[in-house]
This record gives structure tokens, C-alpha cells and sequence, in this order.
């Protein structure tokens, strides 16, 4: 079982940014808006994670190089000269 430090924090928000928070809130069925919060930032941090990082891309460069389809490039040059001459 992990166990997760907790941090407190206090936050100001604009009255229809507390309505679209108990909107999260109702729609997921969670019992406070720390739930709707904690949904809402699990759901942007996927958005903007780095892809390498997320599993479902390591999961495409592992089935590609089953297939050996990866092709090497020493410069970013070389690899927009093969991209352009295609």
C-alpha cells in the first residue's frame, strides 16, 4: 500500500470557477470538491505530461521495436532531409 504525504492549501476562486468545481463534483459523484480538485488536476497533469513519460507511449515504442521498424538519425537535419525527400 503507498502512502501519500498530504498537503494542505488554501485557495481563492471566482464564483463561477466554485460552480464549474461543484459541477466536476456532481458529475463524478465525489463527496467534496478536494475529490473535484484532486480529478480535475489528475486529468490536466495527463494532458500536459512529457509523452515519453506516459505509459502508453513507451508501451508503442516497445511494439515498434518488435517490428523493427525504428530508423536512426544523427541529426535532426538528416531526419528532415529523409522526411522531405520521401
Amino acid at each position: 500500500m503507498k502512502y501519500y504525504k498530504m498537503v494542505q492549501n488554501i485557495i481563492n476562486l471566482k464564483e463561477s470557477n466554485d460552480r464549474i468545481l461543484n459541477i466536476v463534483k456532481a458529475q463524478h459523484g465525489f463527496k467534496n470538491k478536494n475529490q473535484a480538485v484532486e480529478f480535475i488536476i489528475e486529468v490536466y497533469g495527463e494532458s500536459i505530461s512529457e509523452p515519453e513519460l506516459r505509459p502508453e507511449y513507451i508501451k508503442k515504442l516497445m511494439l515498434l521495436e518488435k517490428e523493427d521498424n525504428l530508423i536512426s538519425f544523427k541529426s535532426i537535419k538528416e531526419l528532415r532531409d529523409t522526411i522531405e525527400n520521401a
